[in-house]
């Protein structure tokens, strides 16, 4: 067991394996490698809290929740790097903002979850080519 004292949640105490890896920290957080989800009250909103970086926290929520028809086409690289034996262990989340009383998600930087493996990395993904001309 493992406690963290965090900023949002108080004193947690974690289960090893409850313990998500992201083996080359998240974009602009690099020393956070280590990372649990939390339940955000009775929502299906999550909180990923950082168990390296304990005020470190982001609003989640499983992408299906946001949007049903939002697909991404995973690269073989990153398959390989969250060492993917079958598809079905794909779990992807989005980030999640408030800016002007809005919710706004990153469509473009999906965190990409193997949830046998307990791996995790955020993809970023280039969405341009599907622009339509106006």
């Amino acid at each position: 067991m493992i406690k963290v004292n965090t900023l949002r949640f108080g004193e947690l105490s974690i289960k090893e394996d409850k313990i998500i890896t992201f083996k080359d920290g998240i974009p602009g957080f690099p020393e956070s490698r280590r990372f649990i989800i939390l339940d955000h009250r009775d929502t299906p909103l999550k909180w990923l809290q950082s168990i390296d970086e304990p005020e470190l926290a982001f609003l989640i929520a499983e992408a299906s929740v946001v949007d049903s028809n939002y697909k991404v086409n995973l690269d073989k690289s990153v398959l390989d790097y969250l060492e993917f034996d079958e598809k079905d262990d794909v779990v992807i989340f989005l980030i999640l903002r408030v800016e002007d009383g809005k919710v706004i998600a990153n469509f473009n930087g999906p965190l990409v979850f193997n949830a046998n493996k307990m791996l995790g990395a955020q993809v970023v993904i280039d969405r341009s080519f599907q622009l339509k001309p106006d």
